[in-house]
């Protein structure tokens, strides 16, 4: 089966599309070589796949034939992505949410004493 077939299939991406793009992109890597969509994969293969900021390491167990409900998933695929990636993704989400959004304004008085404090900070 194709690799982007595959990675739709056990749901890693929610279409074919975006998971070719993926491909082409480079975030899709088997037995560690980057590879293209139409790659074939096979029974102990190892994948790995960059989404969300997060290396996705997982295990070939079996080929679906068709796409699979959520609850089969396990069958196809042995998640072995270590928990490190999943807590670093935690971090960056609230490293986030200090900065404004694009297009909310000026930084207001406040904002503007913060950041003055902030670098007096650092100077010292």
């Amino acid at each position: 089966m194709r690799v982007d077939k595959y990675l739709w299939c056990v749901r890693y991406f929610k279409t074919r599309n975006i998971a070719t793009n993926a491909c082409k992109k480079g975030h899709v890597k088997v037995n560690g070589d980057t590879v293209k969509p139409s790659r074939e994969i096979y029974a102990t293969d190892m994948i790995t796949v960059r989404k969300d900021q997060i290396n996705y390491t997982l295990k070939v167990n079996d080929i679906p034939s068709s796409r699979v409900g959520a609850k089969l998933v396990d069958i196809y695929r042995t998640d072995t992505t270590p928990k490190e990636a999943f807590k670093a993704k935690d971090i960056l989400k609230y490293s986030k949410d200090y900065y404004r959004k694009k297009g909310t304004g000026r930084p207001t008085k406040k904002d503007r004493r913060d950041i003055e404090d902030y670098h007096d900070e650092n100077e010292n």
